[in-house]
């Protein structure tokens, strides 16, 4: 019965997928129906396979030409994201987007960051998607609500470095050598670096998020999102690495708050080890480097906290001394100036 469904769904699929083509031939001009069956390829019903490459390369080189086309093109993908119900077209136009972040091309990137021209922060609004033609439409539903969070972080995180993470193709901090990534460091504010270290750590956070069901590894779109994703993650350790090293050199001017927040961000990082360590096995060796340096920076820090601490105190008893030293001194001069209780009544009634 279950088979029966599925091929069911895949003749669905394909119908749409002929009337979709047909309706772009129909109702658009040359450059929009250059657009439109750019993404209808790479998104399209038939299978749980990825999409082409060739195709998904076609789409990335139609955004390389012109603001006004790369803004098009972004346009029409939402809505294509937007107005299905099928698990696997939004999986497809989540993966569009995602390549687009990795590897699109400036202009096409840049477009995709600044949409919709509103604003709007979950843009995606995925988060009630639901497929529940079968079994496997809706456990793949949950990938879609997820995934689609998922890029909303990653653009939000992309905006506050002030590149897009992970990608190939922008002039990001990825692209430089170690020594100029930390000179650029050396230049921000402590507030700075922590705001975006805390948004790196969101970002991984928002990884340890990913739904449990990893046993679909038969699904090719599955396989692909645990890849990408993977990759992405990798960035975020060596960006937050890196800031996290420049801190460190300058524990002891960071103000309160920083101290506090700081902290508080350590506190994450460990807190995401048993889940990121599960998901990505094979880059444990890198994982390791980040727990093992934000672990000896929070023993650093409450070290500090420690000293400062004892040296509050001590500073505390010498003033309470010095405190009690002046008040003796007031008393005898006190003394001095009136010889007796009563004389002192009697001058304060005067």
């Amino acid at each position: 019965m279950g088979r029966r469904t599925k091929t069911l769904r895949e003749i669905i699929g394909l119908v749409k997928d002929k009337a979709s083509f047909s309706k772009a031939l129909l109702l658009s001009n040359s450059q929009s129906l250059s657009l439109h069956l750019a993404i209808l390829r790479v998104t399209t019903h038939s299978t749980y396979s990825p999409s082409d490459e060739r195709h998904l390369a076609a789409l990335l080189s139609l955004g390389d030409s012109s603001r006004a086309t790369a803004s098009l093109l972004i346009q029409y993908l939402m809505d294509r994201l937007h107005r299905t119900g099928d698990v696997t077209v939004a999986l497809k136009s989540l993966i569009t987007i995602h390549h687009i972040i990795k590897r699109g091309p400036f202009i096409l990137q840049d477009q995709l960051s600044i949409f919709p021209i509103t604003g709007g922060r979950n843009y995606l609004n995925l988060s009630a998607f639901h497929d529940g033609g079968t079994a496997v439409t809706l456990t793949l539903s949950s990938w879609v609500r997820f995934y689609a969070r998922y890029l909303e972080t990653l653009l939000s995180t992309s905006r506050t470095l002030g590149f897009f993470l992970g990608s190939s193709s922008s002039s990001s901090s990825s692209m430089l050598d170690k020594n100029k990534q930390e000179q650029r460091l050396s230049s921000f504010l402590n507030g700075d670096l922590v705001q975006e270290i805390d948004s790196l750590v969101g970002l991984i956070e928002e990884i340890c998020k990913i739904p449990d069901n990893l046993q679909m590894t038969e699904n090719g779109l599955v396989v692909l999102i645990v890849g990408l994703i993977d990759s992405d993650h990798l960035s975020a350790v060596n960006e937050c690495l890196m800031r996290l090293s420049e801190l460190k050199q300058r524990l002891v001017s960071l103000s309160f708050g920083e101290s506090v927040e700081l902290s508080c961000i350590l506190k994450r990082i460990e807190d995401c080890r048993r889940k990121i360590d599960t998901l990505f096995p094979a880059r444990k060796t890198s994982s390791e480097n980040l727990w093992v340096f934000s672990g000896e920076m929070k023993e650093e820090m409450a070290g500090n906290v420690e000293e400062e601490e004892v040296a509050r105190k001590r500073i505390g008893r010498r003033e309470k001394m010095a405190e009690s030293t002046r008040f003796e001194k007031r008393d005898k001069s006190v003394r001095l100036m009136f010889g007796s209780g009563e004389f002192s009544l009697m001058v304060i009634k005067t």
